[in-house]
């Protein structure tokens, strides 16, 4: 998008960030957010602004729908996607991880959980329990009804309780984990491995059809032990182990592993920690359709 002065371009610039927000939460990855953001642009520059008194609530509803509709859209229709389908990662910085709101409202945990919600279900549960609009201006946004609203809003809230993890790890401890795990898989340490892996431990990987990954989640300590462990050894996308550099960063939020081959980002890595200071679940993202902004450098929140 090109640079704009004029009073109503300066207007999307000043909620820009707050749109592709929402989004992103909305739709799960950045390079849709940003389409829609555009798309949001276009529908603003063609509308008859004169009328508008207040730009933020005109844009929210405007990507709000937008990003309904492009998740209705056939193209966006998850069951043809080839193996397990995982939000797009997003690089973050470490204000954000001590956000402790912000952190888990784009954490993976969550993303996950709310593609299972219906367009409606997800947009209001974003706007409601992420940037605490109230119903009224929901169902604005969202041209429902009030009523309609609130009980999107009811069994939103109900399934995101049911499905979401019930134990959030503090962020220096799960830094501390991530960092201990780092360390064990870059090094081919099996038996720290073992120790750092909940004995019902859940790998979910996506390849999108596009690398080879597991296309079911694999499941338990050893069987997840070993296959971090074979990355010391063991050829991955036709990149030699000596070839491969791993990174920690932040990712969605908290302390995540980039991995990459001499040309390329190759995967992303993010771990769920439980009570016991254990990895619950990982989420690996191989898919290249989905590692571009990590691979640009791009942050966003």
């Amino acid at each position: 998008m090109t640079q704009q002065t004029g009073p109503d371009q300066l207007a999307f610039q000043r909620y820009r960030s707050l749109i592709f927000s929402v989004a992103y939460r909305i739709l799960g990855t950045a390079a849709d957010a940003e389409d829609t953001v555009q798309d949001a642009w276009l529908k603003w520059s063609a509308a008859d602004r004169s009328h508008v008194a207040d730009p933020k609530s005109y844009l929210t509803r405007i990507v709000s729908n937008l990003a309904m509709e492009r998740l209705r859209s056939p193209r966006h229709k998850r069951e043809t996607y080839v193996g397990p389908w995982l939000p797009e990662p997003i690089l973050t910085g470490p204000d954000t991880a001590d956000d402790v709101a912000t952190a888990d409202s784009v954490s993976m945990a969550l993303l996950v959980v709310l593609e299972t919600l219906s367009p409606l279900e997800r947009a209001v549960f974003v706007l409601k329990e992420v940037f605490a609009f109230s119903h009224a201006e929901i169902a604005e946004a969202v041209e429902r009804s009030e009523a309609a609203v609130r009980q999107a809003a009811h069994r939103a809230r109900e399934h995101v309780q049911a499905r979401r993890p019930r134990f959030a790890a503090d962020r220096a401890r799960q830094r501390d984990v991530t960092e201990r795990f780092f360390a064990a898989a870059t090094g081919g340490d099996i038996n720290t491995l073992m120790e750092l892996l909940s004995p019902d431990v859940t790998l979910w990987t996506d390849g999108g059809g596009k690398v080879r990954q597991a296309l079911e989640p694999v499941v338990g300590s050893k069987t997840v032990g070993r296959w971090f462990a074979a990355l010391h050894t063991a050829t991955y996308q036709g990149i030699e182990p000596e070839q491969m550099r791993a990174e920690l960063t932040w990712i969605n939020g908290s302390a995540g592993v980039i991995f990459r081959g001499p040309d390329r980002v190759i995967a992303t890595l993010t771990l769920d920690v439980d009570p016991e200071g254990r990895i619950s679940t990982i989420h690996n993202v191989a898919n290249p359709d989905k590692l571009h902004a990590v691979a640009a450098g791009t942050r966003y929140f």
